[in-house]
């Protein structure tokens, strides 16, 4: 089994800056593709960004390109989505999830574990 426990959300205003992280545990991060969903009032829980296994390859959802980062240390067991220039656009509540894959997972229903969240809020 594994656990994902997201922090790292907040309040922010727009402009502003927030690291999100996911630590993982029940198993070694190597061997899981990670990635990260929002979920708006109302609206259906969307991709944001994923990377593989190794962390080399990555990618993004085209609201964030160029604004978040999505990074990873397995030895830290932990993953990481750096965000920039937020938006109010951006408010949502954030999930990490892991995937049993050695590529790169963009779809939700591929994904095997979930964390519990972490609210972001961008002020405007």
């Amino acid at each position: 089994q594994v656990q994902l426990v997201e922090s790292g959300g907040g309040l922010v205003q727009a402009g502003g800056s927030l690291r999100l992280s996911c630590a993982v545990s029940g198993r070694t991060l190597r061997s899981y593709a990670m990635g990260w969903f929002r979920q708006a009032p109302g609206k259906e829980r969307e991709f944001v960004a994923a990377i593989r296994w190794s962390g080399i390859s990555t990618y993004y959802t085209d609201s964030v390109k160029g604004r978040f980062t999505i990074s990873r240390d397995n030895a830290k067991n932990t993953v990481y989505l750096q965000m920039n220039s937020l938006k109010f656009e951006d408010t949502a509540v954030y999930y990490c999830a892991a995937a049993a894959s050695s590529n790169l997972v963009i779809t939700r229903r591929n994904y095997d574990y979930w964390g519990q969240g972490t609210q972001v809020t961008v002020s405007s």
